[in-house]
């Protein structure tokens, strides 16, 4: 039985990491974050609160070796956190405290394969000014020009990561991560991604809905379910890999998704396009790598996911 660590574990990333692995391995998970799963009780055999932007923290949770360490655990949000600069501090203190703790700490103790959650917010941002082309192929990261401080940070952790993965024989595997989204995600804290936010307008609007910016601006959204698969063939591979997608290419722009939305509620609202911040143009995951590495890329369709989404944010407010 393998033994497996999830750092971030009470985030709906982590949360649901925990869960699929149990529920197909049954592998023994220790889980650590600095609170508790919101919506759901973890299926991990041993979950400890720790704060591992402190460095003894770490060193207690990495009391033994691991098969699997997953590395999730992050200062994090959707637009409304990350791009009003207002947690641009707490965002690159935060996360890359925790990330040259967990690697010094993964090298001294030694781990099979460790797992870092990156995002694709590390590419330029000139090359996602056209929202109808955006360039997000793996090699385009450099040279860099990140469009937020959360995506200068998690940059310099793809490269201390590798850095250590040269220098010390570390087994890193990095996926970049778009737009993850489903149940059980933030959808009404400040911390909420698109998805979320225009499934809790929609199902409390009676006639309007506020969408910041124009609406023209374009994302690819990835389902919770298929993001775990991507990570699990990743981390199944025999051998190291660069960075990669972990995306839908499902582009859409933000009122193309709000429609869908509607569609789903059966409601006809009109929309009523506010400032607000929105990103990038344009961004959309460009799975050509990801395929011809693992012989794999997602493709389930975005309605099926939002619906699912819709339902269970609808329950939470209604009950």
């Amino acid at each position: 039985m393998k033994r497996v660590l999830v750092l971030g574990a009470g985030g709906f990333i982590g949360h649901n990491l925990v869960r699929w692995l149990k529920e197909r391995y049954d592998w023994w998970i220790r889980a650590v974050d600095r609170k508790y799963p919101q919506f759901s009780r973890t299926l991990a055999d041993d979950f400890w609160i720790k704060d591992l932007r402190y460095l003894n923290n770490v060193d207690t949770v990495f009391n033994r070796d691991f098969d699997e360490v997953y590395q999730l655990a992050a200062e994090m949000g959707g637009a409304g956190f990350v791009f009003t600069k207002e947690n641009d501090a707490a965002i690159i203190h935060h996360s890359a405290l925790i990330n040259l703790n967990v690697v010094r700490r993964a090298f001294e103790v030694g781990c099979g394969k460790l797992f870092f959650s990156s995002s694709a917010c590390v590419y330029p941002e000139f090359n996602q000014k056209d929202p109808l082309n955006p360039d997000c192929r793996e090699e385009t990261a450099y040279p860099a020009q990140p469009d937020s401080v959360y995506g200068w940070e998690k940059l310099f952790a793809e490269i201390m990561y590798d850095a250590f993965s040269r220098n010390y024989n570390l087994d890193i595997r990095i996926a970049r991560f778009h737009n993850i989204f489903g149940p059980e995600g933030s959808w009404n804290d400040g911390r909420e991604k698109a998805p979320a936010a225009i499934c809790r307008k929609v199902a409390m609007a009676d006639s309007v809905i506020e969408i910041w910016g124009d609406g023209q601006q374009t994302r690819s959204f990835l389902y919770i379910d298929e993001c775990l698969e991507g990570v699990r063939r990743l981390m199944d591979h025999p051998e190291p890999l660069p960075p990669l997608n972990i995306g839908s290419e499902e582009m859409v722009t933000i009122d193309e998704l709000a429609y869908k939305v509607m569609k789903i509620a059966g409601k006809n609202l009109k929309i009523r396009h506010i400032e607000g911040p929105t990103g990038v143009r344009g961004r959309c995951s460009n799975n050509d790598l990801i395929r011809k590495l693992l012989g794999w890329a997602p493709s389930q369709p975005l309605d099926i996911g939002l619906e699912k989404t819709y339902w269970w944010i609808y329950k939470q407010i209604y009950g």
